[in-house]
């Protein structure tokens, strides 16, 4: 099967979805063809994630106040951890939409290997995940290794949700992947309450996170059950080149995750207890805005990573994410009050005046996604050693901060610089063709 850039990708024999919905389809009650038309386009990827990222904080809300500090540490560490792990997943899916959507011609080929590489990375880091969880239960200091080995388990579906969701984001088909990221939400809070409720340990927590962590890979596994009739091949597309690319998307992706995560990490060491605290709280609101347009992220790649489309997809991705940011850091500053009572409450009101600027560094760290997914879609990946090099300029300047508005206004200017020279980078790159081959 082929299609030109950016034209949908139909499989399975289905040319549309007027097609397969014809007859006594249009008989439906009005509301509900209305709302399958909704999930069926890029909206139902921003509604699915939004959906996604309120029940994953629901999770972490309940669990706190289920298990109480002591246990709802552990689960904390254990969450973030898996948060590492998961680079792997995006650097698959971030493969696998690239792929499809520059190449379409080689669709089925693409999809294969993309499933097989999956399947094969899932099992190995399950593997090493398990081989280290007596590591991990002492480094995190749990009561037993079983909430570790529960992570092991957990990192299996996380890694296949990845290449299945590339696939489906390389294909452009938005109502299958909605799904996926309701079911990478929706189930995490139920069943991971219900465990909780159960039994709250942090045995328990991890058991609902592990069960729950299967419904993505599931549905990812339904939407893909039928595998595509054979195509061309291209040797560009064998295992090996796209393990490789998803390695080298792996890491400039941790790369980027540690630069949005070492701030609070500087912060315990650098200022006192009461200005590490406000700093956490503000922190809330910026990865709250990190969060906010990651649906752009999704829809935007494939045009990206196809070249009739790239440059025109960035710049609007740009404006839109950028336009968020700014409604973020107005509402911040004009409803401070409301804002703080988000990131945590009165106890918190000396950072109150400094919410907008949380809110800033919320906007330049959406933006660097952006651009870091940018450069990725034009198969350069050493602009992760950039991002490196701005954690270690963040982490060295630091060094001598002892104010939490040094810091802040560090962070801001690292960021900002970097996100000033990923721009030139991405804007020089973009007058050349992406190429297809290694």
């Amino acid at each position: 099967m082929t299609a030109r850039p950016g034209v949908l990708i139909y499989p399975r024999g289905v040319t549309s979805t007027a097609e397969r919905h014809a007859g006594p389809a249009d008989e439906r009650p009005r509301s509900r063809r209305t709302l399958l038309s909704v999930l069926r386009s890029s909206a139902g990827i921003a509604i699915a994630m939004a959906v996604m990222n309120v029940a994953t904080y629901g999770f972490q809300m309940i669990s706190a106040r289920l298990l109480g500090p002591s246990a709802y540490g552990a689960v904390a560490s254990l969450m973030a951890l898996l948060m590492v792990v998961a680079v792997l997943q995006l650097g698959l899916q971030a493969t696998g939409a690239r792929r499809i959507a520059a190449d379409p011609e080689h669709v089925a080929q693409i999809e294969r290997t993309v499933l097989r590489v999956t399947y094969r990375a899932a099992l190995a880091l399950g593997t090493l995940m398990l081989l280290l969880s007596p590591v991990v239960a002492w480094v995190l200091r749990l009561d037993s290794v079983l909430p570790a080995v529960l992570l092991a388990v957990s990192a299996v579906p996380v890694t296949i949700m990845g290449g299945q969701a590339g696939v489906l984001q390389g294909e452009r088909r938005w109502l299958p992947l909605a799904l996926v990221y309701l079911a990478m939400g929706v189930p995490r809070v139920v069943v991971g309450t219900l465990c909780i409720l159960v039994s709250p340990t942090e045995t328990a927590a991890m058991l609902g996170v592990a069960l729950a962590m299967f419904a993505p890979a599931v549905v990812g596994w339904l939407a893909l059950r039928r595998g595509r009739e054979a195509g061309p091949r291209h040797e560009d597309h064998r295992g090996v080149p796209v393990a490789r690319e998803a390695i080298a998307a792996s890491t400039a992706l941790l790369a980027f995750f540690t630069l949005s995560n070492i701030d609070i990490v500087v912060a315990r060491n650098v200022l006192d207890d009461l200005d590490a605290g406000l700093y956490a709280a503000g922190l809330i609101l910026t990865k709250a805005v990190l969060f906010l347009p990651q649906f752009v992220v999704v829809i935007a790649f494939p045009a990206m990573s196809t070249p009739t489309q790239r440059r025109l997809a960035l710049l609007r991705s740009l404006g839109l994410v950028g336009l968020l940011g700014v409604i973020s850091m107005l509402g911040a500053w004009l409803l401070s009050s409301l804002a703080l009572v988000f990131v945590g409450g009165t106890e918190y009101a000396a950072v109150e005046s400094r919410l907008w600027v949380f809110a800033l560094l919320g906007t330049l760290l959406a933006l660097l996604q952006l651009l870091v997914y940018s450069v990725l879609a034009q198969r350069d990946s050493r602009t992760s050693l950039l991002v490196w090099a701005a954690v270690a300029a963040l982490v060295a300047i630091s060094a001598t901060t002892d104010h939490l508005n040094t810091l802040v206004t560090t962070v801001a200017c690292v960021d900002g610089a970097l996100f000033l020279v990923l721009l030139a980078i991405s804007l020089h790159r973009l007058r050349a063709p992406v190429p297809v081959s290694d």
